[in-house]
């Protein structure tokens, strides 16, 4: 091991809005859904994060902050006392292991089902029908076409953002993610393919960004523009949300940027193939904020690939996934260069403590 790695700067400390972190590796969000079928943590969840204290930040799996957003059955939410309280025992036991853990907030709009929102419909910015199907708890089953939200509801929706960001505040949180990409509603606002609206928020990248921009100015409002943050995944094109026109990108993306520059923002999580190339970098300068880089989901994050981001292109921190999942103390196994457990890829999802809590950590002799 040379010195330069060991004293690489993606080790060393960085300043994220309030939280000063001890190193510039983030745990990714990550759907594990492995909480009560009513979305309340527990003693499993609490184990499985609180192993991964030792990384910078850790950002939690996408959490609903009201049921019509849920996406999975057994998918955390933020909604109740009861789920306040079990999020409260996460952040204690990560907070006692000397951790950081900010709250992915999250709506899946159109990528969800009656089933699972529990209202009889899923929303969306329009009326455009989800291309994969949905995971329900007879199995998979196809999407219903979403209700396209209506310009009066929209108030109420952003609201809804709001609350669960003060929840998620109350339940010990070090801040809050708006999760702005992968497809799910934020994304379906911004992306062409899903928002085919005439009015103030479609038919322009400016209109197409302005949900996003509302959003995230709401509970920077509510909680501190310090202790928020946006994840956002131009161009990845998943779950229908497709963004192929790059001049389109750039000036939507600009636009929200734009829109938020002036807010001074916690970080913002930039999952895109090409860190190094126009947009990403024109969106680090526009948000003049923090920037979390991560190159997607095509390949996992080696221990290279994360020092590159931080020497080459402008990343204030990195996150990482599956390699975090696998690997609770990932910081000091890339540190000092050390063998990786592998990620097994059939307990992502499913296995309770199997594929979750019972990766190993070093063996010191």
């Amino acid at each position: 091991m040379s010195a330069h790695e060991n004293t690489h700067p993606l080790y060393s400390p960085v300043e994220l809005g309030e939280l000063q972190l001890k190193n510039r590796l983030a745990m990714a969000p990550l759907t594990r859904i492995r909480a009560e079928t009513d979305g309340t943590p527990n003693e499993l969840m609490r184990e499985y994060y609180s192993q991964r204290a030792s990384f910078g930040m850790i950002i939690t799996e996408g959490t609903w902050p009201i049921q019509e957003g849920r996406t999975w059955g057994r998918q955390p939410g933020i909604e109740t006392d009861a789920h306040i309280a079990g999020w409260r025992k996460i952040t204690d036991a990560v907070h006692e292991r000397g951790g950081r853990i900010v709250m992915q907030v999250m709506h899946g709009g159109r990528i969800s089902h009656p089933e699972l929102t529990g209202t009889g419909r899923t929303v969306a910015p329009s009326a455009v029908t989800a291309p994969d199907p949905i995971r329900i708890s007879t199995g998979k089953t196809d999407p219903v076409t979403p209700h396209a939200l209506d310009a009066e509801e929209i108030p109420a929706l952003i609201k809804q953002f709001v609350a669960g960001a003060r929840n998620a505040m109350a339940a010990g949180m070090d801040g809050v993610q708006i999760h702005g990409a992968n497809g799910y509603l934020v994304h379906e606002f911004l992306a062409p393919s899903t928002n085919l609206r005439t009015d103030s928020y479609g038919g322009s990248p400016e209109n197409r960004a302005r949900f996003a921009v509302e959003v995230v100015t709401a509970v920077a409002e509510a909680i501190g523009a310090d202790n928020t943050g946006l994840r956002l995944s131009p161009e990845h094109n998943i779950q229908g949300a497709v963004e192929q026109d790059r001049d389109d990108v750039l000036a939507t993306y600009g636009a929200l940027a734009g829109g938020l520059a002036e807010l001074g923002l916690a970080h913002v999580e930039i999952v895109h193939h090409e860190p190094q190339g126009e947009l990403v970098q024109m969106l680090r300068d526009t948000f003049g904020a923090p920037v979390i880089l991560n190159t997607g989901f095509s390949r996992l994050v080696e221990r290279e690939d994360a020092q590159e981001l931080v020497d080459n292109a402008g990343a204030d921190a990195v996150s990482v996934g599956r390699l975090a999942l696998a690997n609770p103390d990932l910081v000091t196994r890339w540190r000092e260069d050390t063998p990786l457990n592998e990620p097994d890829q059939n307990t992502f999802y499913v296995g309770e403590e199997k594929g979750y809590i019972d990766y190993p950590a070093l063996q010191r002799n």
